[in-house]
């Protein structure tokens, strides 16, 4: 749950993240709120992009695990990114199972999408718009497109980080965050379709590229 020992893409923000959740294992209440400032913003724009308007009251469910748990997480400040997406992607899917329905586009706004790292022109094109709009599209992507989405560009984890929160394959995640940001730049080109249409799921496909690309993982 993000707490291996594999490289991972840097955040300007991981440190001091990664400084504050050590002292807050000491009981730093301080540094605690800390290391919320900086987990807030991405983990709250990943569950609005699965649950909508849940998304607050799912995230105050999972900041009550990962207080609860925090002694128990061993890591850096990516990792520890990762842990706590994964304790609210599982909360956020508890939530869908009683509900029974399929993630919701995002209806409210957050404060700003927090893009790490070198950015691709769909990613860029992501970084102009608001939020909510942003989030909105995301949401109509194919489901394994839209968490690879989410966790990549939002959440801030790399490929290897994502897969751990999903249970996937670095490859299979690389492969439907590039379809998912792909599709978005198409919907940018050429204007939006009807609005909460998703996009045809092309999941087969996506497995064939997967199957690709877990040559170059064992590389």
């Amino acid at each position: 749950m993000g707490q291996g020992g594999e490289p991972r893409g840097a955040r300007a923000d991981d440190a001091e993240l990664g400084a504050a959740v050590a002292r807050a294992q000491e009981g730093d209440e301080g540094a605690f709120a800390t290391a919320y400032r900086l987990v807030q913003p991405g983990l709250l724009g990943y569950l609005r992009g699965l649950v909508g308007d849940e998304a607050e009251d799912v995230a105050a469910d999972a900041w009550l695990e990962i207080a609860r748990d925090l002694g128990r997480f061993r890591g850096d400040g990516a990792g520890f990114r990762g842990w706590t997406a994964t304790i609210a992607r599982y909360r956020a899917l508890d939530l869908l199972r009683r509900q029974k329905v399929r993630p919701r586009p995002a209806g409210t706004e957050l404060d700003a999408l927090d893009l790490p790292g070198t950015h691709n022109t769909a990613e860029q094109a992501i970084e102009i718009l608001s939020t909510e709009r942003a989030l909105a599209l995301i949401a109509r992507l194919p489901r394994d497109q839209a968490e690879a989405v989410l966790l990549r560009v939002v959440v801030g984890l790399d490929g290897p980080a994502a897969a751990r929160v999903l249970g996937k394959r670095p490859g299979a995640v690389r492969t439907a965050a590039h379809r998912g940001l792909r599709r978005l730049a198409r919907q940018l080109a050429t204007g939006d379709g009807p609005p909460g249409q998703p996009e045809p799921d092309t999941s087969k496909d996506a497995s064939k590229d997967a199957s690709r690309d877990a040559s170059k993982d064992k590389g």
